[in-house]
């Protein structure tokens, strides 16, 4: 058998995503932050743009964007070369630089540099040590211990380690450990839950012998509220193992995590939803963003194209150029917010004017076939994006999930179905729990939804609570 090697040509056609072309859809996507992020490093890298300072006069806008090219959409193939720009159309009436930024601004007294960082776990207790330990060695080891806790409190490195660490012995970290254990907050120090736990109860005016020996050897037990069990094996009324039940499980499992040194995240919304005179306006949120502008100086510079050297011109020509396109980008990344959250407002009117109960199943496609674009710029377009409503703050992937179907033969969204099991669990008895499948038949009865069970308990799940047996009240 022989074998004949043939070549053939073959044209196919194929997008090509110009790096202009790749930045627009990028911006696309970046949450605010990431955005505020993306405008300072521009007016880092790029001389052409400056950020017009509040208490300037802006003495003429950014020049019209449509003087170069077509706007810059996803859908673009981004094919050919860069189009030619026409300098002279906007720079007739080019004046000479002024600096943006005021000398008072620079000179401005910073009073966030008195502000002081909240005290650390280890910082609360190296005090404590050193108020209460006069021993040089016991205040060395008792250091060392501090400075290997976690954010919770607890020692994760054995004794023996931190011995050999230390050129100490055994004996000595241990009585280290010990009074590390003395300090607040209570229960620092432990090397597990149970020492954490018997440390606390050590630690109360009164001795509790009975909730000791439940933590020493019923942890198990104890974990699944199981008291009834706990109260047979210990051989103890039921009532009294109940109360010691309570005891515990009002302890601190981690006596660390108030110094855990997280700041709380504020979300700042991209966009405002609010009702004027019986209709809902949608509104961009530029607070805190740098407005941008073409410097006046470069601007003078290419008015000058003779006396300029070539080598300089073609810089500033590219430079302003990527600035237009980089202006552009952010234009469109702004319409396109607005138009699917005007989308949104459309299928989520009864949302914003009554709540939750009153969410519609929504897709990606619905809405991109409305503002006519493709589904993934809506994708992108909605990711890490807040919106602020009449309802409160959400996260604009908040309004996209699948229905739940109902035995009047609509859909419901399964929001709203979370929500319903969130509500019955909250309102049911602690001593007779919900299970999983009485909810699938109280909404299928109450509610006309109706769904299974595994998704009954993927909706607890994601709501992190509990099963029915860990739920139950003795």
């Amino acid at each position: 058998m022989a074998f004949e090697a043939k070549l053939s040509l073959r044209q196919t056609q194929k997008m090509v995503m110009t790096p202009m072309l790749q930045q627009a859809i990028s911006l696309l996507q970046l949450s605010r932050l990431e955005m505020l992020q993306a405008l300072h490093q521009q007016l880092e890298e790029n001389p052409i743009l400056e950020e017009v300072t509040e208490g300037i006069e802006e003495l003429e806008d950014v020049p019209d964007v449509n003087a170069v090219g077509e706007e810059p959409t996803p859908e673009s193939n981004g094919e050919g070369s860069a189009p030619e720009i026409d300098w002279e159309s906007y720079l007739q009436d080019a004046s000479d630089y002024r600096p943006s930024v005021r000398r008072e601004e620079i000179e401005r007294f910073d009073s966030e540099s008195l502000l002081t960082r909240p005290g650390s776990l280890e910082d609360h207790l190296l005090f404590q040590l050193h108020l209460t330990v006069w021993d040089p060695e016991l205040l060395g080891l008792g250091s060392l211990i501090i400075g290997d806790l976690d954010d919770n409190g607890y020692l994760r490195s054995s004794l023996p380690e931190l011995a050999l660490l230390a050129g100490a012995t055994p004996e000595s970290l241990e009585a280290a450990l010990r009074w590390v254990q003395t300090l607040d907050p209570t229960g620092v120090g432990a090397r597990d839950l149970r020492e954490c736990l018997l440390i606390q109860l050590g630690a109360r005016p009164e001795r509790h012998e009975l909730a000791e020996a439940i933590v020493s050897g019923h942890l198990h037990e104890l974990e699944r509220r199981q008291a009834g069990k706990i109260a047979d094996v210990l051989g103890v009324p039921l009532k009294e193992a109940q109360e010691a039940v309570a005891l515990i499980v009002s302890l601190e499992p981690k006596p660390g995590k108030t110094f855990s040194g997280e700041e709380p995240r504020y979300i700042t919304p991209d966009v405002n939803i609010h009702k004027i005179d019986g209709r809902y306006l949608v509104t961009l949120n530029e607070e805190g963003l740098p407005r941008l502008r073409i410097s006046r100086y470069y601007r003078e510079i290419l008015s000058r194209r003779e006396s300029v050297p070539r080598e300089a011109r073609g810089y500033v020509e590219e430079k302003m150029r990527s600035a237009l396109w980089f202006v552009r980008s952010i234009e469109q990344r702004k319409r396109t917010l607005v138009k699917v959250c005007e989308s949104l407002v459309k299928v989520q009117r009864d949302f914003l004017d009554y709540g939750i109960s009153r969410l519609k199943p929504l897709t990606l496609r619905e809405v991109a076939d409305d503002i006519s674009m493709h589904e993934s710029t809506v994708s992108r377009v909605t990711t890490s994006k807040y919106v602020q409503t009449p309802q409160g703050l959400f996260e604009l992937k908040y309004f996209f999930h699948r229905g739940v179907p109902s035995t009047g033969g609509d859909t419901v969204s399964s929001v709203k179905v979370k929500d319903l099991v969130r509500r019955y669990l909250t309102a049911e008895d602690s001593q007779k729990p919900l299970s999983d499948q009485r909810l699938v038949e109280i909404l299928a009865r109450v509610n006309g939804v109706e769904i299974a069970r595994r998704t009954v308990a993927k909706y607890r799940g994601q709501l992190k609570i509990p099963s029915s047996n860990r739920r139950r009240q003795f």
